[in-house]
């Protein structure tokens, strides 16, 4: 099955079991500033922000299910730590980290981009990650959705 067209949407949700309401952030404080922050502009990438900003030295963070990954590809050089994972992952020893992760774990002033499918878990992750003192991180709010209508995944 190819990623064109709304098939493998349909798919993915009929798979998922209803994750969008599940995933959606609840009415605390943390969710609240993260929506301030993603509707002021500055955390939330574009497609093309995105894309520049890999050529540095960030770490991309997709934040989709294991299974997501393998069934429809990832957005080229980003790591895959699930939602339910991340603020365990995120307190980690760095050496433990790199063992899961095959990855330099980052410090709380690296800068971090999350994704997700369409924005809705990524939002959450940058609340989680703010509320344990990660200054630079961001998400790319259009996710692996708008990813594939400008070049394709990196398949496993």
């Amino acid at each position: 099955m190819g990623v064109g067209g709304w098939g493998w949407r349909r798919a993915l949700r009929a798979a998922g079991g209803g994750w969008w309401r599940a995933a959606a952030p609840g009415p605390g404080a943390a969710g609240a500033a993260s929506r301030r922050l993603c509707a002021g502009g500055a955390p939330s990438l574009s497609y093309r922000e995105l894309k520049d900003l890999k050529k540095t030295n960030v770490l991309h963070i997709d934040v989709r299910e294991r299974w997501e990954i393998d069934r429809f590809g990832k957005i080229p050089a980003s790591i895959n730590i699930p939602l339910g994972e991340l603020v365990e992952a995120l307190q980690m020893d760095p050496m433990e980290f790199k063992e899961q992760y095959n990855q330099k774990m980052p410090s709380k002033s690296d800068p971090v981009v999350f994704s997700c499918l369409a924005g809705t878990r990524s939002k959450q992750a940058l609340s989680f990650a703010m509320s344990l003192g990660f200054s630079r991180v961001q998400q790319y709010a259009g996710g692996f959705e708008d990813w594939v209508k400008h070049e394709p995944p990196e398949k496993k």
